[in-house]
């Protein structure tokens, strides 16, 4: 995985366009009349109050920028309201697809006003990446590591193989450097998660993103139902089943909906009880390996954009990784209750719900049949990849 993402970073140069969001991103704009308050108080001799009054300004524009936000956000959170009882009333079905199809919905059947647009992209980054942090305190590594070394090393082998299969064959396809890199790690590691902390350091286009989640949903949604009717197939037992399910696919929304599946069906299926508590457990151990990787990410992300002439280039590792591993250590110390963990539980779910609306509201038919045939060809091909090797994994651990 490593020599082929380092390779494919030297070879090639990713071309920018007016699609490319770098919202996320730090502005280096000077804020307007920040520039002039600098003048002015040089002009007077420098008596030192340029300092607060330059502070008055920045605060300033901070407050008209939170206020621009202020409606695209109650949009998003409203839309994740609605998706969140929608998913209740309906069962078995995640929010976060309702939200991105409700997005989808949004975006397509007209032009989302000007006013929501802030807002909106806000919610579909820093939300998102906020989320993703939190997600760090669904990890506790004595479960993680519990499995055993056997079933770790399908975990790392899933991995390693379906980010470096992913990135062989979207070279093999002519796909950019950052698409196939978002859907390399997105089908291998936690779906729009993984894609989110890929994107924090390489900052892909805004296209490349929407398709890469919607993608993640199209697939992850088909490996629903038809994993258990495979594993029924093929007569794995319960332990065997749920370990498929959590090392092949790609949401831990869709490994919760596909191990309740399993175990719904036990006594048809001859698959027995309990295989959803070992597929979300495999899950997480999946989602452990999401920081080393963005780690190595971000080395081969730097080496690729160094330019002498370079100002700006992505973080080694990002700020929202960072508060991942943070949350990790915290979970680890044991002085987060119940109550707390359901309340943050329900806050990232909530965050992330509101973040895959916004990134609905940017999955245009019109953009995804302009994107063409080849990121669907290597979705399915990444599909395979990952569910054929934790397949192999699983019959040869289990």
């Amino acid at each position: 995985m490593c020599s082929v993402l380092d390779a494919t970073a030297a070879a090639e140069s990713d071309r920018r366009d007016p699609d490319h969001d770098t919202s996320g991103g730090a502005d280096t704009r000077p804020a307007a009349g920040v520039g002039t308050g600098q003048a002015e108080s040089g002009g007077r001799g420098g008596d030192g109050r340029s300092g607060g009054r330059g502070t008055r300004l920045n605060g300033k524009v901070a407050l008209e920028r939170a206020r621009a936000s202020l409606p695209g956000l109650v949009l998003s959170a409203a839309a994740a309201a609605v998706a969140v009882v929608a998913a209740r009333l309906l069962g078995g079905i995640s929010p976060l697809l309702i939200a991105i199809l409700l997005g989808a919905v949004v975006a397509n059947l007209g032009t989302l006003p000007a006013v929501f647009e802030p807002g909106v992209t806000v919610a579909s980054r820093r939300l998102l990446r906020i989320g993703v942090a939190l997600l760090g305190l669904q990890l506790l590594l004595p479960n993680v590591l519990a499995l055993g070394w056997g079933t770790l090393a399908v975990v790392t082998a899933v991995v390693g193989l379906g980010i470096a299969g992913s990135m062989a064959l979207g070279k093999l396809l002519g796909i950019g450097w950052t698409q196939r890199l978002l859907i390399a790690c997105s089908f291998s590691i936690c779906g729009a998660a993984a894609a989110a902390a890929a994107d924090g350091v390489v900052n892909a286009r805004k296209r490349e993103l929407v398709t890469t989640i919607a993608l993640v949903v199209v697939f992850g949604t088909v490996m629903i139902p038809a994993l258990p009717a495979a594993a029924a197939a093929l007569g794995l037992d319960s332990t065997q089943a749920g370990m498929w399910a959590g090392a092949a696919i790609h949401e831990v929304a869709q490994v919760v909906a596909a191990g309740g599946a399993l175990d719904a069906g036990s006594s048809a299926a001859a698959v027995g009880g309990g295989a959803l508590a070992i597929a979300v457990t495999v899950k997480l151990a999946r989602v452990a390996l999401l920081a080393p990787v963005v780690a190595w990410i971000g080395v081969a992300s730097r080496r690729r954009t160094a330019t002498p002439t370079q100002t700006r280039r992505p973080p080694l590792v990002p700020l929202f990784l960072v508060g991942f591993l943070a949350c990790v250590a915290l979970r680890a110390t044991g002085v987060l209750g119940p109550g707390w963990l359901d309340a943050a539980r329900l806050t990232q779910t909530a965050l992330l719900t509101a973040a895959m609306f916004a990134l609905g509201t940017g999955v245009r038919l019109s953009v995804l049949r302009g994107v063409g045939w080849r990121p669907f060809a290597l979705a399915a091909a990444s599909t395979i990849i990952v569910a054929a090797t934790a397949l192999t994994g699983v019959l040869l651990v289990g």
